[in-house]
């Protein structure tokens, strides 16, 4: 990505300052029992001991505690388990996107935002490669996943759209959002391959090819 020293300061004080946002809490109304951290944990400790499609709803609720009533109010099914709190994070990815200088080429200002959103804890349980190499590697959720890539994609298309007075469903918007997917996934399956490689660097340079698409003629 090119982007002069004044810019990517302040691209970087915008950026901290969305990722400050909280979440939100997990459910509405009393405190709950458990968490969806919790939950996670519990669920992929099953995973890595009998498979994911050897993992059913009732054994990860039983390794919590809770019901499998009390679990499907955290997460609508099993296939959701591996993506964590999506729909909060797609609201964090939207906000970074809203922050983004309007005078940032809109190159830039994807580029930035689907970094920001790819920062990760290096210390979580599960680990973010565990999470992908769940995702990315395991047949019976790819429809599920499908249906997240959508919904990521839409973020972006949905931005685009406004930069350019667009719709979100016009060629342009939907192309950036589906060649943003592209340009992650290729990272990320690169990643998953060559765990001595930082995912960052293979982001950044992966997005990098945005400019083909969006950048001055």
């Amino acid at each position: 990505m090119w982007i002069d020293g004044a810019a990517e300061n302040r691209v970087n004080r915008i950026t901290s300052r969305v990722m400050a946002i909280p979440h939100g809490a997990s459910l509405l109304g009393r405190p709950p029992a458990t968490s969806h951290a919790e939950i996670e944990r519990a669920a992929f400790g099953l995973f890595a001991q009998r498979g994911f499609d050897g993992t059913t709803l009732d054994a990860i609720a039983g390794e919590v505690g809770i019901s499998r009533r009390t679990l499907l109010r955290y997460f609508d099914s099993k296939n959701d388990i591996p993506w964590g709190r999506f729909v909060e994070t797609l609201d964090g990815f939207r906000a970074t996107l809203a922050a983004m200088p309007a005078d940032l080429p809109l190159y830039e200002a994807v580029h930035t935002a689907v970094l920001a959103f790819n920062r990760f804890d290096l210390d979580a349980h599960p680990s973010h490669r565990e999470r992908m190499q769940l995702i990315l590697t395991t047949p019976t959720l790819q429809a599920h996943s499908v249906l997240r890539y959508g919904e990521w994609r839409r973020v972006i298309a949905e931005y685009v759209a406004l930069r350019l007075d667009l719709r979100p469903d016009d060629l342009l918007p939907c192309t950036v959002g589906q060649v943003s997917l592209a340009l992650t996934l290729s990272a990320y399956t690169h990643w998953l391959d060559r765990p001595d490689l930082a995912l960052h660097d293979l982001l950044d340079t992966a997005m990098a090819g945005l400019r083909s698409y969006l950048g001055s003629p």
